[in-house]
C-alpha cells in the first residue's frame, strides 16, 4: 500500500533527525514574514529550511565577530571566570 503524504513527511522528518544532524523547529510567524520567506527561498532556489539556516548562521557570525573571549563564552552559555 502506498504511503500518504503525511506518512511520507513523517518518514522524511524522522530520517532528517536520525540520519543527519537535523533538529525539528516549529514556530508561528506572521503571514507577512512567511510570504517573505517563501519568496526569498524561491528567488534563491533554496528550501525555506536552508534559507533560514543560512540567515541564522550569518547573523550569528555578524553578532559574534566583535566579541572578546569572555563575551563569546557568555554568548554560548559557558561560565565566565573573573
Amino acid at each position: 500500500m502506498a504511503m500518504s503524504n503525511a506518512q511520507k513527511q513523517a518518514a522524511y522528518r524522522l530520517r532528517a533527525i536520525t540520519e543527519g544532524d537535523g533538529e525539528r523547529l516549529q514556530a508561528v510567524i506572521s503571514l507577512h514574514a512567511k510570504r517573505a520567506l517563501e519568496r526569498l527561498a524561491r528567488h534563491q532556489g533554496a528550501t525555506q529550511a536552508a534559507l533560514l539556516e543560512r540567515l541564522i548562521l550569518e547573523e550569528q557570525k555578524r553578532v559574534t565577530a566583535g566579541m572578546d573571549a569572555d563575551q563569546h563564552r557568555a554568548y554560548v552559555g559557558e561560565a565566565v571566570t573573573a
